[in-house]
């Protein structure tokens, strides 16, 4: 606690004297049983979130009221005309004083995922940051987690802008905007850790400050994103979700890859090769506009080996499309809780890699078409390039053994370069009961040196 002018010990709380994240290291021996556990993962795959010291002495978490925060500046979660009733605001504003108020009706409100900036006034903090966090469908799951990933950016963005020290996050999400408080987590500590190491050096604190409820969500996800030792790296590693973002941490949404051509109106056909990206390229060039003609024959001929390729790949193109319009309207959210499904980071190759977790899938329990939507939706922007697949079949028994025709179909679904697969080369190798299956795009499955080179063993 500080001191006020008179002497009186102050309400406020001096974050010099709380603890760094890196110094609540748990000695519980939750951490050994984990690394134990996950040995297998180790020593193939690097975690997109490696062990950085230096960030998590920057990192706090408090159980408390932000308002009591003498950083430079403290968060308030609001509404679209920034005067919104929920507990984090209504402490900040009958701290900060009538003043608070006055200023903000000069803002004129403020949109979705933006962050506007008043003085602190009665508070230690100098600065209040406001923002307004995302109202939560899962219909349009994609469009709130860029707007809350744009929500922690821009707050993150105006304290290095305005060379900030120190700067105290509240839960941007309130109850009544519906978003699910663990998924919010995850792309709140993702943003601020992306930001921490592309841009941060001049912040010198972050600290999240919850409530006794949100504080074991905070607990459990930290250590995904800010491990405190090289063990508790290894023993996250299986929990990072699938999608972790671009670099900077953000959604990375297919959809808005706009392709736009030179000349859209016309169709030239230079080579073969390039037709596939010319058809999607060009304006007016789907099924309606082309006349495609039928379909039925279409397949037949595929059938009997007479299509040329480039009719194939669109055929495929086209089956690929549906699937992910499937992918994207129906909730997959009790699939994406499974955690069956990660990305890793790259291997020595470059190529990312996506590790199916097989007693993670209870596939007696759940719907495996929607498990397969889901891979489906997670991997489209990761298959734009070479890639990598591991599945585990450690630790699995009869009720989540997953059929390798799954495997399969997944693959001929997503693998988009190249429709013409040769799935009897996808085999299962038993290798001390551990069943592998690995395989690139585009390339058909990887040579056997390659699948040994991982050393993975049974755990």
């Amino acid at each position: 606690m500080g001191m006020d002018p008179l002497g009186a010990r102050s309400q406020f709380v001096d974050i010099q004297t709380l603890p760094t994240w890196q110094q609540q290291l748990d000695n519980d021996g939750e951490e050994k049983r984990l690394v134990r556990s996950h040995s297998m993962l180790s020593q193939s795959f690097p975690s997109p979130f490696p062990y950085r010291p230096d960030i998590n002495r920057k990192i706090i978490l408090f159980v408390g009221d932000i308002a009591l925060l003498n950083c430079t500046a403290v968060v308030n979660t609001s509404n679209e005309s920034l005067n919104d009733k929920n507990p984090t605001s209504d402490s900040i504003h009958q701290l900060a004083g009538p003043e608070l108020r006055d200023e903000l009706l000069k803002l004129k409100g403020c949109r979705t995922g933006e962050a506007k900036l008043t003085k602190g006034f009665n508070l230690a903090a100098r600065f209040i940051i406001h923002t307004v966090g995302p109202k939560y469908k899962a219909k349009y799951r994609t469009a709130a987690e860029s707007s809350l990933y744009s929500c922690y950016r821009n707050i993150m963005q105006l304290a290095a802008e305005q060379s900030m020290a120190s700067v105290g996050f509240c839960v941007v999400t309130t109850i009544k905007r519906g978003y699910p408080p663990e998924d919010a987590t995850h792309i709140a500590l993702r943003t601020v850790r992306r930001f921490l190491e592309n841009h941060g050096n001049s912040i010198e604190t972050v600290v999240f400050a919850v409530s006794d409820t949100e504080e074991s969500v905070f607990k459990k996800l930290l250590p995904l994103y800010y491990p405190r030792s090289e063990g508790e790296e290894k023993a996250c590693l299986p929990l990072i979700p699938a999608d972790i973002g671009n670099s900077e941490g953000e959604p990375v949404v297919p959809e808005r890859r706009i392709r736009i051509t030179e000349k859209p109106g016309s169709i030239e056909d230079e080579c073969e090769e390039d037709s596939l990206e010319l058809d999607l390229g060009q304006v007016g060039t789907h099924a309606f506009a082309r006349m495609e003609g039928d379909v039925d024959k279409q397949r037949k001929l595929i059938l009997q080996g007479q299509m040329s390729e480039a009719a194939m790949q669109k055929q495929h193109q086209r089956n690929y499309g549906r699937w992910l319009c499937r992918a994207r309207a129906e909730d997959l959210s009790d699939i994406a809780a499974l955690k069956a499904l990660y990305q890793t980071g790259v291997d020595i190759c470059g190529r990312t890699v996506m590790v199916v977790v097989g007693r993670n899938i209870p596939v007696t329990l759940i719907d495996l078409e929607k498990a397969l939507l889901y891979f489906i939706h997670v991997m489209d922007h990761i298959t734009v390039k070479e890639y990598v697949m591991v599945y585990f079949h450690t630790l699995t028994g009869e009720h989540n053994h997953l059929d390798t025709d799954f495997l399969k179909k997944l693959y001929d679904i997503v693998d988009v370069k190249d429709a013409g697969v040769d799935s009897s080369n996808l085999g299962m190798a038993d290798i001390t009961g551990l069943y592998r299956c690995i395989w690139h795009e585009g390339k058909g499955p990887l040579p056997r040196q390659s699948a040994t080179a991982l050393h993975l063993h049974q755990a």
